[in-house]
């Protein structure tokens, strides 16, 4: 069984399509347009990143064509009036860019994602050498793994460590990533400790707990 992939380099795309600092307005149009992507990471020297150049980067030109009205908007949309202007990938991208280190926890990186209103992140080693990219539907291919994968991820890694000796007595079911527990156990508080455990699980969508009291059920630890 393939483990569970807890960090962007588990789901990040290697191959990047990227342009140049000095790249011109029309050769980063038709680069996004070839390849059908949104953004491209903007790169210096041997690799590293230093910026990111968005549809949204480029189309404050075709936004500022008719002018702004009033010297208020002018002022809060000063860096968008720069940008209008801009004519190469520098003047046009944001800067710095957003970046994420391979090791990052997908759960990390969505948030990260969240939080700054980003569909795509460059991922970058120490010294911020571009290494791949990941965008919101490689965070979401998680919920692609198999049922049996997470039905024995799930039994092995949180049902045998938590109940030790009832583990044989509780069986794991897994339908379209919603996992159900169902058995008998000795200790009704582990109940919501077992359920956060199994949600925490990379894939799974939700968690249905069914499961009784094993000394009412007169179970042991060999079994009834």
């Amino acid at each position: 069984m393939a483990g569970t992939p807890h960090i962007v380099s588990d789901v990040m795309t290697m191959a990047v399509v990227t342009v140049g600092r000095d790249a011109p307005f029309r050769e980063i149009v038709r680069t996004m347009e070839q390849w059908k992507v949104s953004a491209l990471p903007v790169l210096e020297g041997d690799g590293r990143v230093i910026g990111v150049v968005s549809e949204a980067d480029l189309l404050t030109k075709e936004e500022f064509r008719a002018g702004i009205q009033g010297l208020s908007e002018q002022r809060e949309r000063l860096s968008a009036t720069a940008k209008a202007g801009g004519l190469t990938a520098a003047d046009l991208m944001s800067t710095p860019a957003i970046t994420v280190h391979p090791d990052v926890t997908l759960a990390q990186a969505a948030r990260i994602m969240a939080v700054k209103r980003v569909k795509r992140l460059p991922v970058v080693d120490d010294e911020g050498m571009l290494r791949g990219i990941v965008g919101r539907a490689d965070l979401l291919r998680v919920f692609l793994r198999p049922d049996q994968d997470l039905a024995e991820e799930v039994h092995r890694t949180i049902v045998a460590p938590l109940f030790p000796a009832l583990a044989h007595t509780i069986h794991v079911e897994v339908k379209d990533g919603v996992v159900t527990l169902r058995g008998q156990f000795g200790d009704t508080s582990l109940i919501s400790v077992a359920a956060r455990l199994v949600r925490a699980v990379e894939g799974v969508v939700d968690v249905e707990c069914h499961l009784t009291d094993a000394h009412s059920a007169g179970v042991g630890p060999n079994g009834p």
